[in-house]
């Protein structure tokens, strides 16, 4: 057997200064503030952290870099959450890296910091170079950066040998020119951080839907019956969207969570921006908190509809919209018939549930006139996920709750500017009329062959397909599964370029030559050669608006990322495409004029986007209920029922993220509202399972995943914590639980990695390393 150890520096020191008390029962109210306007003055400065705070999400300000969370029509002077705060402040740090800091920590070195660590470094400001025969980087002029990337792609055999992967960070602008640059370099090697959480949600609805998009916009929550929210932490991962749900109860909306993890904010909110957030109670926000078990979401949505369809059979007439289904719909019979046959017993096996639990929901669903189901990666990271997926929309169709005001499918997601470079043309297997339009606006030929998505990437490393790897944001090694793999894999590249504003691990794990471009972040001004520019993103609900910079960049010696991507293509393509890439470095608005002439819904796009509040996309399914599928129909789908069965003596674990902490970035080492202080080496697990598998809280363990590769994965030294959870369910924190996840546990038709139900057994912990 094959075993796989997580690279570790903890000792018995650091272990041990962790404190666990009992987790929150609301989430927000002062310590909300305390927690992000606090951290903003001490480290910003009061004037710094003034003004930026009070220009995020502001229609003349700059949109945040955190959650993809819409913005209200009527903005609060303080149009931000606590993480969002944060992501300001550890963006805008006046703290940069030395020069001197790269020959005092060479790459061994950077290899054993935690992610926290390397974070804390401060800002990038200088390109740095590390040749095959070194092991640490160099400074390095910007034009010798972009002569050895040039010289190196224009070596290829083949254009395929490299790959362009990008962060859901990167702006409309940058997305648009990035796909562009790598298109006519003669590529489709298009990853992306969307192949790793939505993809699953963008096959599903463009299946059943034809556009993989949210349905809804920002005004449905207050004019919502019921909202049904699945796999999703909202007072952590979009905590302004608890100030949507506040308003929805307020205006008499009933509100379901369907969580393995009793998690603060679905039970209570304390808006700070409210006197009762501060001396009250608070709003409650679940009325009813279904504790799923893992990969269960499935079963529950078939097991809702089946109840619907069996109300509608004693009561002909009265429960289903026959109209929306026989005028927009194809496939009810055929659904219908195999729902009917779903047997409760799996139901009840794979959901954890009672009975009554799901007759409770069932009996909402059909005395609510508007239904929201809302989710994110707590139900697109399953191997079953797609299916899950269309399971929502079967269940949403049966009672006509699409295309309609306070009703539809709410997918959140959770980088800010993931769906606008999708929108731009950032995937891997951009449909043919795509690569048409790009053909008619440039005059080349793009490449027709699909590229490699994130965990085919990784794989393409591996095999020495793939020799240079240019990620445009981003930390891939930290943010993938099966981290030994993944690392092993990148350091197999003969180049790997990271432009990024701060340090993390994909800058220590790198391939025989390496290159880091520091860049500008959304908060600076950036002034090109025609004048001030701003670029655009686009939310969850489609929504694209500008986003301008309000401070100047912490070094005059930083790059927009237009800049670099436009310089690089100068460098690698010289004249051999008709593209003005100087033209659109000066200009962005040049940018812009092409992107209306080849995304679909951008026309106009200069004119639209400099309305006040920006515009909204088309979306047929939501505006006119008219669906670009191949039917021009809806459709029902038959899906198997599949869940994830444990062996005796074995958990499901999800991986999730902590409440200080943005994807991969890690702000502090507490998760206050799960009562973690002070280190993040935890895997929380119910107490009954704790003593039915004879171990005991506080203990410390190892972690191994079981899969059919046959490989022992594991991580070492974790704190077990007695936690609420589902029975038979186990959580820890990525990235420190991703090398239990296989690179071959992905997602049916997805391919995104299946990181929230893995086969784990615990085992009283080897020993660790004292100091």
């Amino acid at each position: 057997m094959t075993i796989n150890e997580a690279p570790s520096e903890r000792t018995v020191d650091d272990v041990e200064n962790l404190q666990i008390s009992h987790p929150k029962q609301w989430a927000a109210g002062i310590p909300g503030i305390l927690h992000s306007v606090g951290p903003a003055v001490r480290e910003l400065g009061p004037t710094r952290a003034a003004k930026l705070l009070t220009s995020m999400n502001h229609k003349d300000g700059f949109d945040c870099m955190s959650c993809a969370w819409p913005d209200p029509s009527h903005r609060k002077v303080a149009e931000f959450c606590e993480n969002g705060a944060k992501a300001v402040t550890w963006e805008a740090t006046p703290v940069t890296v030395a020069s001197s800091f790269w020959a005092e920590h060479p790459i061994p070195v950077l290899l054993e910091k935690s992610e926290y660590w390397l974070g804390m470094q401060g800002r990038l400001i200088e390109p740095v170079y590390k040749a095959a025969d070194s092991d640490h980087y160099e400074p390095i002029a910007w034009e010798e950066a972009f002569r050895i990337i040039g010289d190196k792609l224009k070596s290829l055999d083949s254009p395929d040998r490299a790959a362009f992967y990008t962060s859901g960070r990167t702006s409309n602008e940058a997305a648009f020119t990035y796909q562009l640059f790598a298109r006519a370099f003669g590529t489709n090697n298009l990853p992306d951080c969307s192949n790793m959480c939505h993809e699953s949600t963008g096959a599903a609805l463009g299946e059943v839907i034809g556009v993989g998009k949210c349905t809804v916009t920002y005004d449905d929550f207050a004019n919502a019956d019921l909202i049904v929210i699945m796999g999703q932490n909202p007072g952590t991962n979009h905590p302004r969207m608890l100030t949507a749900l506040e308003e929805a109860k307020q205006a008499g909306a009933k509100i379901v969570a369907v969580n393995p993890l009793p998690e603060a904010g679905l039970m209570r909110y304390k808006n700070p921006q409210q006197v009762g957030g501060w001396i009250g109670k608070g709003t409650g926000l679940a009325d009813d908190y279904l504790q799923i078990r893992l990969s269960g979401d499935q079963a529950l949505m078939q097991a809702v509809a089946k109840r619907v369809l069996e109300a509608e059979d004693a009561a002909p007439g009265t429960v289903l919209d026959r109209d929306f289904i026989d005028t927009y719909c194809q496939g009810f019979d055929e659904y219908a018939a195999a729902v009917r046959e779903l047997d409760e017993v799996d139901v009840l096996r794979a959901t954890g549930l009672t009975a009554g639990e799901i007759g409770g929901l069932a009996d909402r669903y059909m005395k609510a006139d508007r239904v929201i189901i809302t989710w994110a990666m707590g139900l697109t990271q399953h191997k079953s996920a797609v299916a899950t997926i269309k399971d929502i929309m079967n269940l949403l169709f049966l009672r006509g709750n699409i295309g309609k005001p306070g009703a539809g499918a709410s997918p959140i997601r959770g980088h800010s500017n993931v769906q606008g470079d999708r929108t731009m043309g950032i995937w891997e297997k951009m449909p043919p009329a795509f690569l048409d339009k790009l053909q008619q606006e440039f005059h080349f030929d793009p490449p027709r062959t699909n590229g490699v998505d994130s965990v085919d990437g990784i794989r393409a490393l591996a095999d020495g397909r793939i020799s240079v790897w240019f990620a445009l944001g981003g930390n891939l090694v930290a943010a993938i599964s099966d981290t030994d793999v993944a690392e092993n894999a990148v350091q197999k590249a003969d180049l790997t370029v990271q432009v990024s504003t701060k340090l993390n691990r994909s800058h220590a794990v790198v391939g025989k030559e390496a290159l880091i471009l520091p860049t500008m972040g959304r908060t600076e001004i950036d002034l090109q050669a025609s004048g001030e520019q701003f670029v655009s993103v686009e939310d969850t609900v489609c929504a694209v608006h500008p986003s301008w910079g309000k401070v100047e960049p912490v070094s005059p010696n930083l790059l927009s990322e237009v800049s670099i991507i436009t310089r690089l293509a100068r460098a690698t393509l010289g004249d051999s495409v008709p593209i003005d890439w100087a033209g659109f470095e000066n200009d962005y608005d040049r940018i812009r004029d092409h992107i209306a002439r080849v995304c679909p819904g951008c026309e106009d796009y200069n004119t639209k986007i400099r309305r006040e509040g920006g515009f909204v996309l088309p979306h047929g399914p939501r505006d006119s209920r008219t669906f670009p599928t191949d039917t021009g129909k809806a459709k029902f789908t038959e899906n198997e029922l599949k869940y994830v069965e444990c062996p005796d003596g074995r958990l499901l674990l999800q991986t999730i993220r902590a409440h200080d902490q943005f994807n991969t970035t890690i702000y502090s080492l507490n998760d206050r509202y799960r009562g973690v202080k002070k280190g993040r080496d935890v895997v929380f697990v119910n107490p009954l399972d704790i003593a039915e598998l004879g171990l005991r809280d506080g203990q410390r363990v190892d972690v191994h995943s079981e899969f059919s590769d046959g490989v022992d994965r594991v991580i070492r030294g974790f704190r077990l914590v007695s936690y609420p959870t589902a029975r038979g369910c186990a959580a820890a924190y990525f990235p420190e639980a991703n090398p239990l996840v296989p690179l071959d546990a992905t997602a049916d038709v997805s391919n995104t990695p299946a990181s929230k139900s893995v086969v784990i057994r615990i085992e009283p912990a080897a020993m660790l390393v004292s100091v």
